[in-house]
């Protein structure tokens, strides 16, 4: 990555993630060394804020709740300003290694808006019908490609590289954990491809904050999101 030539920022959504905001931006920052790194604290109550501020990223407070608000308040600030968005999630789940493979995919193709890792490639995570939230992707990834004609494997992965021009001149409507399928529909309606890569997924760090009633949620997203095609 030393030759790496695009500028590229990583957004970091954080609440409570004392446990993993230091694990996971060591890790992005050993793959992505000249990268801009933002993290958008929810007004966290331990020491996310801390410990963010001491390994050299850039911390805003959020406006609003919710993962999606934090997301959408990263690319307002920044979005403009570099070529690529890199989301990853703050609990240490998704591994850094695969985001320059992801970058390299959008370097070289421009038709492709944005790059997902795939999690259900991965060994590691549960894949049984007993598994409520492996269950729930499986239906959402149905709804959104039957609702919003965008087929993916792992639609609701919280590893992405956004092309940032592919969001020029949108404000996105997601606050919670819909906006990953805010996206993909967006990608999907401008015209955009939208790769999925397999990764390996880790168990997370500090206290799980999806919640399988947040589904309903996502659901919703993806059917407001079918009717502004």
């Amino acid at each position: 990555m030393d030759n790496f030539r695009s500028f590229v920022s990583v957004v970091i959504a954080a609440l409570n993630e004392e446990e993993g905001i230091g694990p996971t931006l060591m890790e992005m920052q050993s793959v992505l060394h000249d990268s801009k790194f933002i993290v958008i604290d929810g007004n966290s109550v331990d020491k996310t804020l801390e410990i963010a501020k001491n390994m050299g990223a850039d911390v805003l407070l959020q406006e609003g709740k919710g993962k999606g608000n934090a997301m959408s308040q990263g690319l307002r600030m920044y979005g403009s300003k570099y070529d690529f968005i890199v989301f990853t999630d703050a609990d240490y789940t998704y591994p850094a290694e695969y985001v320059p493979q992801m970058i390299e995919i959008l370097e070289q193709n421009p038709q492709v808006g944005m790059v997902i890792g795939n999690r259900f490639k991965s060994l590691g995570v549960n894949r049984s019908f007993k598994n409520p939230f492996y269950f729930g992707n499986k239906l959402l990834a149905f709804a959104q490609q039957v609702i919003n004609g965008v087929k993916l494997a792992d639609p609701l992965s919280g590893l992405r590289v956004v092309r940032s021009e592919a969001l020029d001149g949108l404000k996105l409507k997601s606050n919670g954990f819909d906006i990953e399928a805010e996206l993909n529909a967006i990608m999907g309606r401008r015209g955009y491809k939208i790769v999925e890569i397999p990764i390996e997924y880790r168990d997370r760090l500090g206290e799980k904050k999806l919640r399988v009633r947040d589904g309903w949620g996502i659901m919703k997203r993806i059917v407001a999101e079918g009717f502004a095609y």
